[in-house]
């Protein structure tokens, strides 16, 4: 009867001992990815995002890898390409077969980690816009496309922030400009949720500030490409929305209203339902900032409860970055940063 009555504790001890251990190694591979994140100059990092499925990120795939490699990585976004437009084909962005557009891509790629089947990915852009006179840099959020069969599965969060937020924290946290062109309410909701000073939008609030009409005007003016927006395509600056859009490779990628993906809040669908000409093919061309606010917004409300992990990780990656790395550049004087800049010069002077 003793030794009955011992087994639970030792039981629920072990059970304990393994959680310990999973949050450990959870933790451990989290705190790894962020660390590569920090120091790499070109990003290609794997992570575990949830359980069951692994998601990789690749910056500038088409300077960074070599051919062979990118040849695969190019297939596996075909292979979800194929499952979610079965009857048609895409020619523009990183399916348009130019060097340039993979080499100003940044991949995300999710693949089921037992078999590596490729699930979903989002290719971001990032385009060099004027503001005020001198180059901003603009990161569109880009081609989203997630298998048919694992939609529904909550991979919105890697999808269209975790990558935006890498970024952000790469470059030190400094304020980024995102776009995204879309006529999907649930993503024109997301986009808003989720970024700062979003226009257009719903939001009380929102408004159109002189350097969102600049960065649309340069978006519009050199940039169509990226998108699938043809010549031919009007822009309504005041309300940022293009007309008949669908005209530059992306036809196959026009929606009805009614099967559009709708968002939780119904003030977004409204909003597009009233602002967009779903027969002519519209779209709105959203113009953000990701910030600390945005990312905190991120972290707090897109990632999920069953992702902690990654939370804490984020958490201490943003304290990391904001308390300890200044002091790590401040020390490295082989490096410019921000307004620092190295003792040695590249003609061999010293300062």
């Amino acid at each position: 009867m003793a030794s009955t009555d011992n087994r639970p504790p030792a039981s629920r001890g072990g059970r304990s001992l393994a959680k310990a251990r999973a949050a450990f190694d959870g933790l451990r591979s989290h705190g790894g990815f962020w660390l590569k994140a920090l120091s790499q100059p070109t990003i290609d990092l794997t992570l575990r995002t949830q359980p069951g499925q692994r998601t990789r990120i690749v910056e500038s795939p088409g300077l960074s890898l070599p051919k062979a490699e990118l040849d695969v990585l190019v297939a596996q976004l075909r292979i979800v390409a194929a499952k979610t437009l079965p009857e048609e084909s895409l020619s523009y962005g990183i399916f348009s077969g130019e060097p340039e557009r993979l080499s100003r891509a940044i991949v995300t790629l999710i693949s089921e980690e037992d078999t590596g089947r490729p699930i979903a990915f989002n290719a971001l852009s990032v385009m060099d816009v004027p503001l005020d006179g001198e180059p901003a840099e603009v990161t569109h959020l880009g081609l989203v496309m997630v298998d048919p069969d694992v939609r529904g599965q909550g991979l919105s969060w890697v999808l269209y922030g975790l990558t935006a937020l890498v970024l952000f924290a790469r470059d030190g946290l400094r304020p980024k400009w995102i776009s995204n062109v879309t006529q999907v309410p649930a993503v024109v909701g997301m986009v808003s949720d989720t970024f700062s000073d979003v226009f257009p939008s719903p939001q009380p609030g929102a408004r159109q500030s002189f350097a969102h009409l600049q960065l649309a005007r340069g978006i519009m003016a050199k940039h169509r490409a990226v998108f699938g927006v043809g010549d031919e395509a009007g822009f309504d600056e005041a309300r940022s929305v293009i007309t008949n859009a669908y005209t530059g490779g992306s036809d196959a990628l026009k929606k009805t209203f009614e099967i559009a993906p709708k968002h939780r809040d119904a003030i977004y669908n409204e909003f597009c339902e009233r602002e967009l000409d779903y027969g002519r093919g519209d779209d709105v061309l959203q113009i953000g900032r990701i910030d600390l606010a945005g990312a905190r917004r991120y972290v707090m409300s897109e990632v999920p409860s069953g992702s902690l992990p990654a939370l804490l990780a984020a958490s201490a990656m943003l304290a990391l970055q904001r308390l300890v790395l200044p002091v790590v550049y401040w020390m490295d004087d082989s490096r410019a940063f921000g307004t620092l800049r190295p003792r040695r010069q590249d003609n061999g002077t010293v300062r």
